[in-house]
C-alpha cells in the first residue's frame, strides 16, 4: 500500500520554489529525506502535513485521503519537527493529558515504555529540559497513538549518540514489526546508513535522486588523483572535484570510463551528498 502518494506539489515564494515534487512511500519502509539547508526540506514536509497552503499538486495519505483530510486521519500520523514549543510552565504529565484527548487510539502502555526507555520525568516542565529531552518528549508523544506513518523532521539532530542508536532501533522495530512507515529529514547520514531502505534527496526544490539506499551506494564510486595526474579534464569527468591533502578526489558513476591514474574507492551517503551539492560549473573549483 502507498502510504502516502505525492504528485507534482508546487509551492513558490519570492526567492525560492518546491518544483513539481513527486513520490510516495511504501508500507513498513524508511525512508531519509536528504539535502542541504535551504533545499526544501522543511517546506515540502510543511506542505505535506497541511501547515502551508500550496500552488498546486496532489498529496495523498494511505490511498484515500487528501491533504484537507489532515484533521480527520491525524491518529494515524506522527509529527515531530524541532520547531514545535509546549506550555513552558506546565509539567509534562499536564500537557500529556491534554494531548492523549485528541487520539482515539492512544496507548499508555506504550507512553510509560517510551516515558521510562528515555529517561523522561514526567513532573519536570519543558523549560527544565534541554534542547535533547524536548525532542525525545515530542517522539514520545509521536508514537504513543499508534501512527502508521510517522514524518520528522530532523529528529535525532539534538540527541546524544546513545539515545540516537536507541531511537534508530525503535524505528527499526516500528517498520519491522508493525509495518510502520517513517519518513525523516536528517543531515545525520549515518543514521540513515543505520536504518534506511530509501533514499530521497532534494536540491534547489527539486527531486534529484529517489533510490533504494543500496542503488545509491552502488551508483558512484569515489575518485582519489594525485597532484601530479591532476588534469583540467578530470573537471568534466568527476562530480563536485574538490582539492584535499591528496591531491583531489570527486565521484563517479559506476558506469563512466576509469582512467589508469584514478585511484578507485567505494563511496558513502554523505561523499555522495557533498560532491552532488559542489556546483561543477562553478570556477573556484576548477584548478
Amino acid at each position: 500500500m502507498k502510504v502516502l502518494n505525492i504528485e507534482n506539489l508546487n509551492k513558490k515564494y519570492e526567492k525560492f520554489e518546491l518544483k513539481n515534487i513527486s513520490f510516495s512511500l511504501d508500507e513498513g519502509k524508511i525512508i531519509g529525506f536528504i539535502g542541504r539547508n535551504g533545499a526544501g526540506k522543511t517546506t515540502t514536509i510543511k506542505s505535506i502535513m497541511n501547515f502551508i497552503k500550496i500552488d498546486n499538486g496532489n498529496v495523498t495519505f494511505f490511498e484515500k485521503y487528501n491533504r484537507d483530510n489532515i484533521n480527520k486521519i491525524k491518529k494515524y500520523i506522527g509529527f515531530v519537527s524541532g520547531g514545535i514549543d509546549y506550555y513552558s510552565l506546565e509539567p509534562i504529565k499536564v500537557i500529556t493529558s491534554v494531548t492523549k484527548r485528541f487520539y482515539s487510539n492512544w496507548d499508555d502502555k506504550s507512553y510509560m515504555y517510551y516515558i521510562k526507555k528515555f529517561g523522561i520525568d514526567e513532573n519536570k516542565k519543558p523549560s527544565e529540559l534541554s534542547e535533547g529531552m524536548k525532542v525525545k518528549y515530542s517522539l514520545i508523544l509521536a508514537l504513543s497513538h499508534n501512527a502508521k506513518l510517522l514524518i520528522l523532521d530532523e529528529p535525532t539532530s539534538g540527541l546524544d549518540p546513545v539515545s540516537r542508536e536507541e531511537l534508530l532501533d525503535i524505528f527499526l522495530d516500528l517498520a519491522e514489526k508493525e509495518k510502520v512507515t517513517i519518513f525523516f529529514s536528517t543531515h545525520i547520514t549515518s543514521d540513515l546508513e543505520r536504518c534506511a531502505d530509501n533514499i530521497i534527496y532534494i536540491k534547489n526544490g527539486n527531486i534529484i535522486l529517489n533510490k533504494t539506499y543500496d542503488d545509491l551506494i552502488n551508483e558512484f564510486k569515489c575518485i582519489r588523483i594525485k597532484k601530479d595526474y591532476y588534469t583540467k579534464e578530470d573537471n568534466k569527468n568527476l562530480i563536485g572535484i574538490k582539492r584535499t591533502k591528496y591531491g583531489y578526489e570527486g565521484i563517479i558513476r559506476c558506469s563512466d570510463d576509469v582512467k589508469d591514474y584514478y585511484e578507485v574507492m567505494n563511496t558513502d551517503l554523505e561523499s555522495i551528498m557533498i560532491h552532488l551539492e559542489r556546483d561543477e560549473n562553478d570556477e573556484k573549483y576548477i584548478i
